[in-house]
This record gives C-alpha cells, structure tokens and sequence, in this order.
C-alpha cells in the first residue's frame, strides 16, 4: 500500500477570521431564535375576545314632561351601544320643550361615537335638558350592564 503524504498549510490569520464568523453565525442564529419563538401562548395565540358590558336587549326609561311619558330607548349587544332613541314622543312635548329633540340627537350621536358616557360635552342653552336626558341614558345603560362576577344579577331587557 502505498500512501501519499499530505501537507495542509493553515495560516493563523484565516483560523481567526474562520472562528469569528462561525461565532458571529451561531449568535445570530440564536438571537433569531430568541426573536420569533412565541415565550408566551395566550400573548401571540389567540385573539382576546371582548368583555362583554351589557346583556343584549332593548332597555328604556321613562320621562315625564308635563304629564307626558316620553320613553329613552337604548339597544345594545354584549359590547356595544347599537341605538340610541326617544320613543312616544308627543307632539304637546316637542312644543313644550324645543330644545328636546336638537339637544338629545347630539347626545345621542356623541354617545354613539365614543361607546361611553364620559366626556360628553353640551352647551349652556341646553344645559339642563341635556341633563335630563343624559340621566335618562345613563339609567337605561345601567339597567342593561352585564351581572357583576360575584353573581348579583342585574334587570333583564324590558320595555319599562
């Protein structure tokens, strides 16, 4: 058997630079690793769903205006306050009180905007108009809140 003998040169300054790019390869691997593995399920996994804040349903509270009933109705799903309305509403009270309408479509639609009852703004002609009807809104929301977790049921949906 005959061998042939091999000689290999390796410089010095290629060993070096060889071991600082396998170096700098494998902590890039593992800083990319560390970026894209999900440390968490619940964080990256899955879409949280919504608290609910209401119990789906149609809530209305009554007004009385100079012997007249005027009802606030409210609709809304479990998150959202879907309409806002003023049902039986009488002509008497419409002339009665002009302010009434103007004043509560702008609550109405300022309601709708933001979800919520916070940061409602109106002006001093209407001041307590729309103080009256915010009272009103504000009751029929509270009647339509989901039952608190420790189990107290709230009002189911009614017409009252």
């Amino acid at each position: 058997m005959s061998s042939k003998t091999k000689i290999v040169v390796l410089h010095l300054k290629e060993l070096i630079y060889t071991g600082i790019f396998a170096l700098l390869g494998i902590l890039f691997i593992i800083l990319l690793i560390i970026m894209f593995v999900p440390k968490d399920k619940k964080e990256n996994g899955s879409v949280e769903k919504p608290v609910a804040t209401y119990v789906p349903g149609i809530y209305t509270t009554s007004l009385v205006l100079n012997d007249n009933t005027v009802d606030v109705a409210v609709t809304v799903d479990e998150t959202n306050i879907n309409d806002i309305r003023i049902v039986n509403l009488d002509e008497a009270v419409t002339t009665m009180f002009p302010l009434l309408e103007p004043s509560f479509d702008d609550l109405a639609n300022q309601i709708m905007q933001s979800q919520s009852l916070d940061n409602i703004t109106y002006s001093d002609d209407n001041k307590y108009t729309s103080m009256v009807l915010l009272n009103a809104i504000k009751a029929s929301l509270e009647k339509a809140a989901s039952p608190s977790p420790s189990g107290s049921p709230s009002a189911s949906p009614s017409s009252t």
